[in-house]
């Protein structure tokens, strides 16, 4: 039974299950990037957006806070995954942040499913064409919803490891990184947070303390209210509590919940700034049970719901690029790491 949907009109390979046409422009696109190349312990995250698809399918199109069933007005695409053959992961890294380029023009909302976090440097490079950002990354500010800091400077020889994809996300030139929901992370990473003015974590232990939680989660959502300009939200799902994705990568114990997730998605986009893209990362088929990706299908869910939000009360307008430099030339910047 596929909840909420006409079986008649039910699409298994889109989001959803929605219908979608493809002669017109859409305004939501959902891009799988089932990449993975560097994870350290858990595998499958290759698997990870087409499960989240399959699973989006039982998520209730009704959404209270839109008012209405999903799509609302809006048009829905579901775009072919990305694939490469490039022998080395640098090449694959180029490639991908290629192919995500084509989604930051302007005209469109992209949510990108991965795969594991290595996904989000390509993905903040090719945000570089993006009218907002016009090929200044210091414009842009990263939200990440996570259970490690993801700030090595390596891991097992490997710089461009998901466990540093803030970090190469900051080498790339971010201007600001918000963080929550940290709880697994080294020294060398807790140095840096402490000495690196771009960098404002909010720690697990103290948002989800029991007893001051609150106080610090208010003033994580007071910061998030204050951002300004173009934003990238970058969710890896084990930012949440294992108890909710035991599937991921790396599950953590003492995460968030889901509606720590629901309120910062009603801060972020009723605030100052813009959400231009989002990704929902670090996704592991759960053979037993459909719970990690049913709870990140929920998630990608509540994003769009977000966004459509804040569209049509006139916080997100379609743009048109003008920047006519070679996409390859700023986006596929990963040869020189």
């Amino acid at each position: 039974m596929v909840w909420g949907k006409s079986m008649e009109e039910f699409v298994e390979s889109n989001f959803l299950g929605l219908p979608e046409d493809v002669s017109v422009s859409p305004d939501v696109v959902i891009v799988p990037l089932p990449y993975e190349m560097t994870t350290s312990y858990g595998q499958g995250t290759a698997d990870g957006p087409k499960a989240f698809i399959e699973a989006s399918a039982q998520v209730e199109l009704f959404d209270v806070r839109v008012g209405e069933d999903l799509p609302a007005g809006m048009r829905f695409r579901t775009i072919e995954a990305w694939n490469s053959d490039a022998p080395t992961l640098r090449k694959q890294l180029n490639e991908m942040a290629v192919f995500a380029s084509d989604f930051f023009h302007g005209d469109c909302f992209p949510l990108f499913i991965g795969g594991e976090h290595g996904i989000l440097p390509p993905v903040v490079s090719a945000s570089r064409v993006h009218p907002l950002i016009n090929g200044n990354l210091e414009k842009l500010t990263i939200v990440q919803i996570d259970a490690h800091a993801d700030l090595r400077d390596e891991l097992d020889g490997e710089v461009l490891s998901h466990a540093c994809a803030a970090s190469r996300s900051l080498d790339l030139g971010v201007g600001k990184l918000v963080q929550v929901g940290i709880r697994a992370f080294s020294k060398q990473e807790f140095e840096l947070i402490k000495t690196d003015n771009r960098i404002s974590t909010f720690f697990a232990r103290d948002v989800c303390s029991p007893s001051n939680g609150l106080t610090h989660w208010n003033e994580f959502i007071e910061e998030i209210k204050s951002i300004t300009g173009p934003v990238h939200l970058s969710i890896d799902i084990d930012g949440l509590d294992g108890s909710l994705v035991p599937a991921t990568g790396t599950p953590v114990p003492g995460g968030l919940e889901f509606w720590h997730i629901d309120e910062l998605l009603i801060a972020l986009f009723q605030g100052e700034c813009t959400v231009i893209s989002a990704d929902v990362n670090e996704i592991v088929e759960q053979k037993d049970n459909p719970l990690t990706q049913f709870t990140a299908a929920q998630v990608g869910t509540r994003i769009i719901s977000e966004h459509i939000i804040a569209r049509k009360a006139g916080k997100w307008v379609k743009t048109q690029s003008d920047n006519e430099e070679s996409v390859v030339s700023q986006c596929a910047v990963f040869e020189s790491f």
